[in-house]
């Protein structure tokens, strides 16, 4: 079920009211089972998967809190780990693995005839086996005590709300939520709704609008000057945020009406000064997950500088190959390690020329210097993850000198600008909602929605709140397109 649907529309509200209708005992239950339609509307087959997560890991963490014999509970986690990892290989890597060692078998002249595997990719696996697997590092490590309740654990695990694009909660903040009886709040709901209208604009008036521009040039690279596939690139860069981060507003804004605290999974990422801010504003929630599971146990940056750079190399490696199961995110991953890298080692250089540059006698003027280059950066990145292949990435950037043609040449500008003439008014109310939205982003609060929801004179609140409903109705994509990270 896609929170840009009617049947959402409906769900949501009659879940809400039986919830607040129920006795407290029994919301769990309401919860779960809606989860679990919730999830099945998809493909229900699927549903077994979640299941069996929920059931092994549920298992784990009671073996873990009843022995403090190390092998033993080393054991449990290992079983957590291999039965959430086996599933994901299964399900999102086999064919990408099975596939490179086909090639690599036919580059060498050897025989290699293993079959793949014709299977659906689950929808949200990626980020429920993520959450699980937290639950289970902090009960390893001894700073979360085991859920005894299957059911609350199922529902922590399958939570209708965050459970197929997050964010990807640790069990410290969500199991003690199930625990606590929400009443019906006016306010609540009212801070939800505004999530949910600014997520459903940002997802449907901007996201999916610019996937119309942008989807056709990436599908044909060559086919595409180099001043379409710039616009596209930086098309793409605002369609993934507003999709992705639409999706993460709905969600948020769900829970909260139910009572429901969920964290903030994006904090205004195009306002990065830095690679190493971006991923501080970016899918928060999967970056946090890395530095905690991966990048600290590695030794994180308690190391010498090489190992610390590789713990970074693996880290970002790994992240790209969670977002797709093919070499375009790998190498994205890694073009970010790069630059974290890279970052980190110039750091002093970098310092002196700003001191002798005289940017640090001009602060505002170095701020917006340093969103710039990052912004371009993180778009060299985008090209990677969006192109449907490595060689049409190549191909892209290949086409970006060329783009100093179009410096000496505004009349070719123009002329193919022109050529889109017969979109015009498409591509300015696509443009229009892109400003809005970071106009609107820019002045928000830190993890709450835009001030332009929250004014202080009722007239105003209320007139922006018709605003964004009537773009909504008006210019938003009719066609259900399902959410990027949908797919990871």
């Amino acid at each position: 079920m896609l929170f840009n649907s009617v049947e959402f529309l409906i769900f949501l509200p009659c879940v809400c009211a039986l919830y607040f209708a129920l006795p407290y005992r029994w919301r769990w239950i309401l919860l779960l089972l809606a989860s679990y339609y919730f999830y099945a509307a998809w493909k229900p087959e699927y549903l077994i998967l979640i299941v069996a997560s929920t059931a092994v890991d549920y298992a784990a963490g009671l073996i873990m809190g009843l022995t403090a014999n190390r092998r033993v509970r080393i054991g449990a986690l290992l079983a957590s780990i291999g039965c959430n990892f086996s599933l994901l290989f299964a399900f999102k890597y086999y064919n990408f693995f099975n596939t490179s060692v086909h090639q690599a078998a036919q580059w060498l002249g050897w025989e290699y005839t293993m079959p793949g595997l014709d299977v659906i990719l689950p929808v949200g696996i990626s980020f429920y086996t993520f959450q699980t697997l937290s639950y289970t590092f902090e009960v390893f490590k001894g700073t979360h005590p085991p859920e005894r309740h299957p059911g609350i654990f199922a529902l922590y695990v399958a939570f209708f709300p965050q459970l197929v694009a997050g964010p990807i909660e640790r069990s410290e903040n969500l199991l003690p939520q199930f625990r606590c009886n929400h009443d019906f709040d006016h306010g609540r709901a009212i801070i939800g709704l505004r999530y949910i209208l600014w997520g459903l604009f940002k997802k449907v008036v901007v996201a999916d609008r610019l996937a119309m521009f942008v989807d056709p040039v990436y599908n044909d690279v060559a086919g595409a000057t180099s001043l379409m596939l710039l616009l596209a690139t930086v098309g793409f860069a605002f369609q993934i945020y507003c999709d992705f981060s639409g999706y993460s507003d709905i969600a948020v804004g769900s829970a909260r009406i139910l009572g429901y605290q969920l964290m903030t999974n994006f904090d205004r990422p195009y306002f990065a000064t830095s690679i190493g801010d971006f991923w501080r504003r970016w899918h928060i929630s999967l970056s946090t997950w890395f530095r905690d599971y991966v990048y600290i146990p590695l030794g994180g940056s308690r190391v010498k500088i090489s190992r610390m750079y590789l713990n970074l190399l693996i880290v970002f490696g790994a992240s790209g190959l969670w977002h797709g199961a093919d070499w375009t995110f790998v190498i994205w991953g890694l073009l970010h390690a790069a630059y974290y890298i890279s970052s980190h080692a110039t750091r002093d250089i970098r310092a002196t020329v700003v001191r002798a540059t005289g940017l640090d006698k001009a602060p505002r003027l170095h701020h917006v210097l340093q969103i710039t280059l990052t912004f371009v950066l993180v778009n060299i990145g985008w090209v990677f993850f969006r192109a449907n292949s490595v060689k049409d990435a190549s191909y892209v950037l290949q086409q970006m000198p060329d783009l100093v043609y179009y410096v000496f040449s505004p009349a070719a500008v123009i002329r193919e600008l022109s050529a889109l003439s017969e979109n015009a008014s498409q591509l300015a109310i696509t443009a229009g909602a892109t400003v809005l939205m970071l106009v609107a982003e820019h002045f928000q609060s830190k993890g709450g929605p835009p001030r332009l929801l929250t004014l202080p004179v009722l007239s105003l609140r209320w007139a922006a709140y018709a605003v964004l409903a009537a773009a909504i109705m008006n210019f938003g994509v009719v066609q259900r397109i399902p959410f990027i990270y949908f797919q990871f």
